[in-house]
């Protein structure tokens, strides 16, 4: 039997996709599913380059054929390489890539072939599990990131989708929100988890110094440089590099961290000996970066490289349920530190606490609770123990524990807790579970359905934790 004749049978019974490119990697032939997953028939794929996919796993170099096109050609094979694609309707997909070179008779390249397979499915699977592991320990916190607001769960199912490609992500959010969290979650998620996590602070460096921290140098490149140095991306080969601050490296330097990202190849200052490395960029920053291009202190082609997925952390002004959660659990970490046997926070003080803006987010929440510690003696903490700015704070709620002066004078009437368990540090971060019920419920009049939409959960899953924390509503 001649194949030849039967090959187009062949590939448009494969289930993953298959594409036919040229030495100039325009679009030869696609099979069946090739059109499903990328959502354009053959005919408008014909004739058309590649880049028309926008794959993230691709080094193209565009300066000719053959290898002068693209890296694939050079290499000659990639194997089972995760990255995205953007399909027709502009959707983001996941996929496995698997692609060799095609030769003539005389070893000429004449193109490629490529296998794409749609790993959508098994990645909203591991978000599944993942979601189900938070529900059931919730209070275990997402890779050291505390929060179980609506807003912190879409990020976390953010971290997930991206977390096994090697796309490189850009975290926005302003100071404090905990970008550096999120960037280890990504590192500690993906198939990078045992190699280096390096950071470097952009923000910390001076031009000159930054450099050399992030290329490394040899002996004698400098006044100083007294033995070869390592930079960063070398000691980061393989594994996960964090750039904080991106917004502050020098334009000088933005030339040379472009070229190390398209080449992946780096020279050490004083050296014209180029290094191949492997590592996943991930960058974080709390400057609008398209403003700064249109100033002209960023460059819009490094902007474009580095911002493929990008993520931001929220305030924490926009997840104030979160705000009793994150104190109850720095509350465990100072306490373990110091010895201390404080078990939270007094209801004037912790009322004071979350009527606060914190512009300053986490980080300036975390410092309040330390100076707090350092003040008081006894169990709990009172507003006395505060920082002056939180407690003077002018919408800082009354501070008076009796029922006349509470925020909502109707809340003791419209809610009763039956038979209150005893104070205790397992009750208290329950505690803040339980109030966040208790707001949800007060939001919508006690319609259970509605509180459910407003926490993010199911109305059995309300159900269930009124019957947890002992919580009735009132008829009226």
């Amino acid at each position: 039997m001649d194949i030849g004749k039967h090959w187009r049978p062949i590939i448009d019974s494969a289930q993953d996709g298959i594409i036919i490119v040229d030495d100039r990697g325009n679009f030869i032939a696609a099979n069946h599913s090739a059109e499903l997953l990328t959502g354009y028939s053959e005919d408008e794929l014909k004739g058309r380059s590649c880049r028309l996919l926008n794959c993230t796993g691709c080094k193209i170099k565009g300066k000719g054929v053959g290898k002068d096109w693209c890296g694939l050609f050079s290499a000659g094979l990639i194997r089972d390489k995760k990255c995205m694609i953007t399909a027709a309707n502009n959707r983001t997909i996941p996929i496995v890539k698997t692609a060799t070179v095609l030769f003539d008779d005389k070893g000429k390249i004449v193109g490629a072939v490529e296998t794409l397979k749609d790993i959508s499915e098994n990645i909203s699977y591991k978000n599944e599990l993942a979601s189900i592991r938070r529900i059931y320990h919730i209070d275990d916190g997402f890779h050291g990131i505390v929060g179980r607001t609506p807003v912190m769960q879409n990020l976390y199912e953010l971290i997930e989708s991206v977390a096994s490609l090697d796309t490189p992500v850009m975290i926005l959010g302003e100071s404090g929100t905990g970008k550096e969290m999120v960037a280890k979650a990504l590192h500690e998620i993906g198939n990078r988890a045992d190699k280096p996590f390096i950071k470097v602070n952009c923000a910390a460096l001076s031009e000159s110094i930054l450099e050399s921290e992030l290329f490394g140098h040899v002996k004698g490149a400098y006044t100083g440089a007294d033995v070869d140095r390592v930079g960063r991306f070398e000691a980061a080969h393989t594994g996960t590099i964090f750039l904080d601050e991106i917004g502050d490296i020098p334009l000088s330097v933005q030339v040379k961290l472009l070229r190390v990202l398209e080449e992946r190849m780096i020279q050490r200052v004083g050296e014209n000996k180029s290094i191949p490395i492997d590592v996943r960029i991930i960058t974080a920053t709390n400057k609008n970066l398209e403003f700064m291009i249109e100033q002209e202190k960023f460059r819009q082609d490094l902007f474009f490289r580095i911002n493929v997925f990008p993520m931001t952390c929220p305030a924490l002004r926009l997840r104030r349920d979160d705000i009793t959660l994150i104190i109850q659990h720095f509350i465990s970490i100072h306490a373990e530190k110091t010895g201390k046997n404080i078990l939270g926070f007094a209801p004037e003080a912790m009322r004071v606490m979350v009527s606060y803006p914190w512009p300053g987010n986490i980080r300036e929440l975390r410092n309040a609770v330390e100076y707090a510690f350092v003040l008081a003696r006894g169990r709990s903490i009172r507003p006395e123990h505060l920082p002056e700015k939180v407690v003077s704070h002018r919408g800082a709620l009354p501070l008076s524990s009796d029922k006349t002066n509470r925020s909502d004078p109707g809340e003791e009437s419209f809610f009763q807790p039956v038979n209150p368990p005893a104070l205790g540090t397992a009750v208290i971060v329950k505690q803040s579970a339980r109030d966040e019920l208790i707001h949800a419920l007060k939001q919508t009049d006690g319609n259970q359905t509605k509180a459910a939409t407003l926490l993010g959960v199911s109305r059995i899953t309300v159900w269930k934790r009124m019957k947890k924390y002992n919580i009735t509503v009132k008829s009226r």
